[in-house]
């Protein structure tokens, strides 16, 4: 019976590590599939997706926790082997319904996928946090899909830009943001 648990721990946790690294969370074996999202649409045109407990990343860890325990308790304990099987069972439960609850119930319903759109520099309103020199760069922030955010930034006009002024970027570069002072662009 060591054997057997030795392999689903290392078995589980090659498949645990190959899962968080690859992105391998839907299973497919045959025409049986593990892991599909299920989208539902509502009233709101909110979409929201739910992954099954069956997935490719449920199953290793329960190998992998399974595993781990029914070794221990086989080798350490005074159980006898049924019940060193029934609790490592309940362990390997436990376990992946611990990774299936921190993933799929907590962290990864409050992800979205953001557009083209979200990201988008153009038009951005910001703050200078570094002065522009004149010809030189400096660096901005400026808030973005909920987080505050920071760019370097040039004078479009190629003239200085005291730190504190509020910009609006007119076009984003290689990575720098060309701004021009708020005060200049309304009428």
């Amino acid at each position: 019976m060591n054997t057997l648990y030795l392999v689903c721990f290392v078995l589980g946790f090659v498949l645990s590590v190959l899962a968080a690294f690859t992105g391998l969370g839907r299973l497919h074996i045959g025409h049986i599939h593990f892991g599909h999202a299920h989208a539902k649409v509502h009233a709101h045109a909110k979409a929201g997706g739910q992954l099954s407990a069956l997935n490719g990343i449920t199953l290793p860890a329960f190998l992998c926790w399974f595993g781990g325990a029914g070794y221990l308790l086989h080798q350490y304990s005074p159980f006898y082997a049924p019940l060193v099987l029934l609790l490592a069972v309940i362990a390997g439960l436990a376990g992946a319904g611990i990774i299936y609850m921190a993933l799929f119930r907590f962290l990864i319903p409050h992800e979205r996928v953001l557009s083209p759109e979200d990201t988008r520099m153009d038009g951005v309103v910001a703050r200078i946090s570094d002065e522009i020199r004149a010809g030189g760069i400096g660096e901005i922030i400026f808030s973005q899909t909920g987080a505050r955010r920071s760019a370097a930034a040039r004078s479009e006009s190629g003239t200085p830009i005291a730190r504190g002024t509020e910009v609006v970027v007119l076009r984003y570069v290689r990575g720098v943001a060309y701004v021009s002072p708020l005060n200049e662009l309304l009428p």
